[in-house]
């Protein structure tokens, strides 16, 4: 340890040694980092002069939650939770969000003549300096400790976009310069950033700029629904379309041509890529961008909707030392996050963790990415077959979509190789005569199949203006087909507990059971007026025990296979969203829309 206390000590600028000292020797002593990280930290902050925590966190070996808790512990100052407990509206008013935007802090409260000012780095005395030009002089500043996540989610939720946007669209319409910090960049520069950093705020996964006769329809797809936020005036369009092209380093001069390209921009802190889609139409250039916003990349596994059982599922079939897991379902049904989060539960540094990806959209530390790149050979056969040779343990391949492919995979998944993929189909069970198609035989899959995912997204309801109410005579027909599977009584599904005694229930069977209770959408503020906040899986985890491979082996029908998982406690998709219904979590008409709810099986 010694040695490492001159390490830093001696290493860290900008800082005192007393205080570098403490913290690098202290992140070590309670192995949050080990001695290789603080020590690529600092040759990083040499070259950067950022402060070493900072370093460390943008560097992926630290936590905001893990530093703000030792800098807490060290400097003796007092933690806060702006989750749970909200600074004063009125005093982060005071402060310009530019400035606590480079200072990653705001006010929190004012106690007579006692602010308390949340900081993520309470050692940040220019930062203190500077928030004391918006508080009188006999105003004593008192730093707290906040995660640095934390600070700048808050200013996100200051809704100051639609303003800004409509400032800059004023500007260019009058040409009269605007005043602050950002006049010196060209409106059309500021109004594309603004447009990106609102679209990340607000966690669209795309913008569609869609070009009509005499505007431009700007939409955001948030929680899997387009919606449309601006109409922009069309004279305005070719500047706009213009940056894009210049930021995704596409050629300008082409209007007839498809084009794509990739631009990384920092956003409110956060590196954020972009993927651009360049699409000729008859109205001009239609131009998608695709936000990769790496914060909302790794989710836990736990987190992401899966309930008990099926995790429990999911844990062993990650156990097996090799065989192939399938991940099903159409294009974004979060497939690939639900992979990447199997992925990270397993990541150590004692394993190989290699992928093939087309495109990569996510960059894991501890695993080697590759790209598919076609047009020089590199597709997904040849890709794993490269990949072989680079003693890999794990190998995750973006999609199995020729027999090729199909082969590769199973060849490592008999070699002794874990094998991740995703495969288009509609649900678990339809993964098996997809499979066969690309020409992997029932007796190839004996022994080598894990067990297969099939998912959906679905959107939650907003906790904050969700609506009770009893669900009605066709919604209860809907939750009757569940109940021999769910535990779920209702009236419709009671006159079946006793065939031919339905006339007489009461006398037998008791009381008829009220109405279930669902809940609908409504809509407020804290989301946007839509009823709907974030996503969540609707998910069916088919493990591949000893019983189901033997039918497989042996070609057997879809409806022997189904009753077999049955058996071992599988639950379909339709079952897990009915769970999800009942609980309030999603509402019964958006689960129809993305499942097939009139039966099971």
């Amino acid at each position: 340890m010694a040695s490492n206390l001159r390490l830093v000590a001696d290493e860290t600028p900008g800082e005192t040694p007393a205080v570098a000292d403490t913290l690098g020797a202290r992140l070590v002593e309670l192995g949050l980092v080990t001695p290789d990280q603080l020590r690529i930290a600092l040759h990083e902050q040499r070259r950067g002069g950022h402060m070493l925590g900072l370093t460390l966190v943008e560097l992926g070996f630290l936590g905001e939650d893990d530093l703000a808790g030792v800098l807490a512990e060290r400097t003796g100052r007092r933690r806060i939770d702006l989750r749970k407990t909200p600074p004063d509206p009125d005093l982060m008013e005071k402060v310009p969000e530019a400035v606590a935007r480079r200072c990653r802090a705001v006010p929190a409260r004012l106690k007579g003549d006692t602010l308390e000012l949340a900081m993520a780095d309470p050692y940040d005395v220019t930062a203190i300096d500077e928030m004391r030009r918006y508080f009188p002089r006999r105003v004593e500043i008192v730093p707290l400790v906040a995660a640095a996540a934390d600070i700048m989610a808050l200013l996100d939720h200051a809704d100051r976009a639609a303003a800004s946007i409509n400032d800059i669209l004023k500007e260019l319409e009058t040409g009269e310069s605007a005043e602050g910090e950002e006049a010196w960049q060209h409106p059309v520069v500021r109004l594309v950033n603004t447009l990106l950093a609102d679209a990340a705020r607000r966690g669209a996964s795309d913008l569609h700029f869609e070009p009509e006769n005499s505007f431009v329809r700007l939409r955001y797809r948030i929680d899997g629904v387009l919606t449309q936020v601006r109409a922009i005036h069309r004279t305005h369009w070719p500047e706009l379309s213009h940056r894009l092209k210049i930021m995704g380093g596409l050629n300008i001069a082409d209007q007839r041509s498809l084009q794509d390209g990739r631009f990384r921009l920092s956003i409110n802190g956060a590196e954020i890529d972009f993927r651009i889609a360049v699409m000729p139409t008859v109205q001009g250039e239609n131009i998608t961008v695709r936000v990769l916003d790496h914060r909302r990349a790794l989710v836990p596994l736990e987190q992401l909707g899966f309930g008990g059982a099926a995790l429990k599922e999911l844990g062993r079939m990650l156990e097996r030392p090799e065989g192939i897991v399938l991940v099903t379902g159409p294009t974004g049904c979060g497939k690939t996050t639900t992979l990447y989060s199997m992925l990270a539960k397993i990541s150590t540094v004692e394993v190989n963790i290699m992928t093939l990806e087309e495109p990569v959209e996510y960059q894991l530390s501890l695993i080697r990415q590759t790209a598919v790149a076609e047009a020089q050979g590199l597709t997904f056969a040849e890709g794993v077959r490269g990949i072989l040779r680079q003693d890999p343990d794990i190998i995750f391949i973006g999609e199995v979509r020729d027999p090729d492919t199909a082969q590769m995979a199973l060849r490592a998944a008999m070699t002794g190789h874990q094998v991740f993929s995703t495969l288009h189909c509609n649900d678990a069970a339809g993964a098996l005569p997809r499979l066969y198609d690309l020409g992997l035989g029932p007796r190839a899959l004996q022994g080598n199949l894990s067990g297969i995912v099939g998912q959906r997204l679905v959107r939650c309801l907003c906790p904050h203006c969700k609506r009770p109410r009893a669900a009605n005579e066709e919604e209860q027909k809907i939750l009757s087909t569940f109940a021999p599977n769910t535990g779920i009584e209702t009236p419709a599904s009671a006159t079946h507990r006793a065939p031919g005694f339905a006339e007489t229930q009461s006398a037998y069977l008791g009381p008829a059971p009220a109405a279930p209770v669902i809940y609908e959408a409504v809509g407020c503020a804290q989301c946007n007026g839509s009823g709907h906040k974030g996503r969540i899986a609707v998910a069916e985890v088919l493990r591949i025990a000893p019983a189901l491979d033997e039918l497989i082996a042996r070609d057997a029908g879809r409806g022997e296979i189904m009753q077999a998982a049955r058996g071992e406690g599988f639950r379909g998709m339709a079952e897990d969203g009915m769970q999800k219904v009942l609980a309030g979590t999603i509402a019964l008409d958006s689960l129809r829309r993305a499942i097939d709810v009139t039966g099971i099986g």
